[in-house]
């Protein structure tokens, strides 16, 4: 290792440490010692303190303990401190770095200073990473729809240059994280100046404008091993290796470096993730852990995103379709305002409609789009609104009519990660829009019709051997369609809604999130999706026929050995295998008695409340306290890591009004408590199962926070409306 990079790292430590107690002690003295601090929305206090030695910081003195932990790393201690991730000075320094930048970040929020605004742009960074957006983007990461993240520190040599690296980095639908300057300048001025949108939307993500803040980088890995790997807090080891093998994270630092430069990268190699520097830099190779990367002196800032791709071990297939715009998943949540769309389509301001439908090989011609019009062409060249109509015709050897709404779902996501083409809605109520910048590239309505064909190709390979796509654009042919396809959808729904677990014999497993937390089995019925809320049954069945050796395995349902629970041999003896062992059993109705497993990415947590001999139910978002006593962030703590916890689940939002919700355990008449936000969400399915349920009322029976947010509270009040739980018989027997 260099002399030179491990003294400048050893150096930026020591400042970083100093600096950090000089905040720490004023802050004391300020607020004293006992004053509580915790990041907004987390429940592993200052993750990586956490995650590292086990140590939970929740007051300004904890914070001491800390920052001993970072002076320990940078003397020579005693052989039995054996909770330090590796030997050597430099490394050390880099995890003494970590924990200092952590403290002096959580100081800055103490303060009032966190997150920070620009005083030349106004931009408000992002900064820390709540555990709800981290468990947003969980099935994301685990599906490979973001296959990492990347951490850019500085400033590109030009702004023209900062726009490349990140496209490229959208491209690829790698999540980008921005911090740090070089000469007074940073990516995120450089992006702000040519017009890029900025935030979790775009996938690209400005955290502060210091080095220090790439830490909330850091802090937002760490949690990976925390939220879905199951470590424990204090075993650094395994949370280590665990980074190095799951997390799949690299730096490009743009311009000169510096002390502090050094020593977070330090601290980043600790945790197996790589660098790559556009300055002439010497060569590191700390064995066992990473590369860190120099380059040559002709260095071409086009090819610096696929060196360090190559480096981190990364394997990134995009299928672009042929249209003259950018095109990749970080281009989803772009947003097009009314005075940027040149033309727009639906929206309840003209008639449009999306319509996925099966027909036979011989009755379509592949990838032909076909535009049905009078002068369509001027029609589109005019601008403005225009009836639209979405025909998209299928045709295979595996092709059946359940698995049209799979496909139908995905015109989504095909529009909308063409960049400058914004979609919304769904069926009839459907709304398009292409930009300005995108007709000013060549975008037409031809290209609308072509990445719908090549991404249907692409999706459903293994399903698909033909596509068409017919656009009307004639306000009475896209009428005339709609009845058709209404009459289809209404026709769908009716067979998809009599669905039921007992009138199939086949019921699919989801495994992507094996990936992240290797115990966890989700096990997917007609009447039950996937906690994340992204998989229902057919999505199962259409993706084990896409890749049969895939995360979505048919588990065949054999005998029912419980009516009431919904325990099955062949579900018991499909999670033996596919756990490993570590789940024997499962009771897909019931939250009491070997419930199923939880990786981290569900949209709502279960949780018994023994008093009101009830449950309550929590949404991801919702930041309040909960009745009991545990916000969102520190029930999915206990939830997470792919173990079974009796008393406690996660689910998807669409289970709840399912007829097998709680079945075992008295259904949703259950249910004494859930967030405002949730109970509008669902509030008409609800209220038509509840009166399936006879307890037609029961939506207002139903406590939320404006009503209490502790268990007396919520005890009082369900007797005053006479909630049917409190008479059901008792949960826990």
């Amino acid at each position: 290792m260099s002399k030179l990079i491990a003294s400048a790292a050893i150096r930026g430590a020591q400042t970083l440490v100093k600096r950090a107690d000089e905040m720490l002690q004023k802050a004391i003295a300020e607020k004293g010692k006992d004053f509580v601090f915790e990041f907004p929305d987390t429940a592993f206090y200052l993750p990586m303190i956490y995650a590292m030695t086990g140590f939970q910081v929740k007051t300004l003195g904890d914070m001491n303990v800390g920052l001993g932990f970072a002076k320990e790393l940078l003397h020579d201690e005693p052989e039995e401190h054996v909770w330090r991730p590796y030997l050597g000075e430099a490394l050390d320094s880099g995890m003494a770095t970590l924990f200092a930048e952590e403290i002096l970040l959580a100081i800055r929020y103490v303060n009032g200073l966190e997150p920070c605004k620009d005083p030349e742009t106004g931009y408000v960074y992002n900064g820390f990473i709540t555990d709800t957006i981290q468990r947003n983007l969980g099935i994301q990461l685990v599906d490979g729809t973001m296959p990492g993240f990347a951490a850019i520190i500085g400033a590109a040599p030009t702004d023209d240059i900062a726009v490349t690296i990140c496209r490229e980095l959208q491209e690829k639908n790698i999540l980008t994280f921005l911090s740090g300057q070089s000469n007074g300048d940073s990516v995120t001025k450089q992006l702000l100046r040519k017009g890029v949108e900025l935030g979790w939307d775009t996938r690209i993500v400005p955290l502060g404008p210091d080095t220090e803040h790439t830490l909330y980088a850091l802090d937002w890995a760490i949690r990976a091993s925390l939220i879905f790997g199951g470590k424990k807090p204090g075993n650094f080891r395994e949370h280590l290796m665990y980074q190095k093998d799951r997390v799949f994270a690299f730096a490009i630092a743009l311009g000169p470096m510096d002390d502090i430069k050094w020593c977070t990268g330090a601290g980043a190699i600790n945790m197996g993730f790589p660098a790559l520097c556009d300055t002439d830099v010497p060569v590191i190779h700390p064995t066992g852990v990473c590369t860190y990367e120099e380059v040559d002196k002709e260095f071409d800032h086009a090819k610096i995103v696929q060196k360090a791709i190559e480096m981190r071990g990364l394997k990134i297939t995009v299928e672009k379709p042929p249209i003259p715009v950018a095109y990749g998943p970080a281009f989803e949540g772009e947003r097009i305002r009314k005075e940027d769309t040149f033309i727009e389509f639906g929206g309840q301001r003209t008639a449009a409609f999306e319509w996925v439908r099966s027909r036979e090989m011989e009755e379509i011609e592949d990838n032909k789009v076909i535009i049905v019009g009078e002068n369509w062409q001027e029609k589109y060249e005019k601008g403005g609104q225009l009836p639209l109509g979405i025909l998209i015709e299928c045709a295979g050897r595996k092709m059946q009519k359940d698995f049209e709404s799979v496909i139908e779902r995905k015109i989504h996501h095909n529009i909308n990660e063409a960049q400058g083409v914004w979609h919304m809605g769904q069926r009839d109520i459907n709304w398009i829009r292409i930009s300005n910048n995108a007709k000013k590239d060549g975008f037409t309505l031809e290209h609308l019709g072509i990445l719908q064909a090549t991404m249907t190709h692409h999706r459903f390979r293994s399903i698909v051997d033909k596509v068409q796509v017919t656009l009307f654009i004639d306000e009475k042919d896209v009428k005339e369609k709609l009845e058709e396809a209404r009459a289809a959808y209404k026709e769908r729904d009716q067979r998809v809604g009599s669905m039921t677990d007992e009138a199939v014999d086949i019921f699919y497993s989801c495994l992507l999130c094996q990936s992240f937390a290797p115990a966890h089995v989700c096990v997917i019925t007609p009447e039950r999706l996937g906690l994340c809320g992204a998989y229902n049954w057919l999505d199962g069945k259409a993706a084990f026929e896409i890749d049969p050796t895939g995360g979505n395995q048919p588990v065949p349902k054999g005998e029912l050995l419980d009516p009431k629970y919904g325990r099955y041999t062949g579900v018991d003896d499909y999670l033996k295998k596919a756990s490993g062992g570590a789940v024997e059993t499962l009771n897909l109705y019931t939250i009491m008695e070997n419930p199923m497993t939880s990786c981290g990415c569900f949209e709502c947590i279960l949780a018994i409340i023994p008093e009101a001999n009830g449950v309550m139910i929590v949404n991801r978002g919702h930041t309040g306290m909960t009745p009991m006593g545990m916000k969102f962030s520190t029930l999915a703590g206990t939830v997470g890591g792919g173990a079974q916890t009796p008393g406690f689940m996660g689910v998807g939002v669409n289970f709840i009004t399912s007829k097998k919700f709680l079945y075992g355990d008295g259904g949703i008449k259950r249910i004494v408590w859930m967030p405002k936000a949730l109970k509008e969400r669902i509030a008409e399915e609800f209220k038509q199962r509840a009166g399936e349920a006879g307890v037609p009322d029961l939506l207002d029976k139903i406590a939320d926070e404006t009503i209490c947010e502790d268990s007396e509270k919520l005890l009082e009040y369900l007797s005053s409306v006479g909630h049917p739980a409190l008479e059901m018989d008792p949960i826990i027997q």
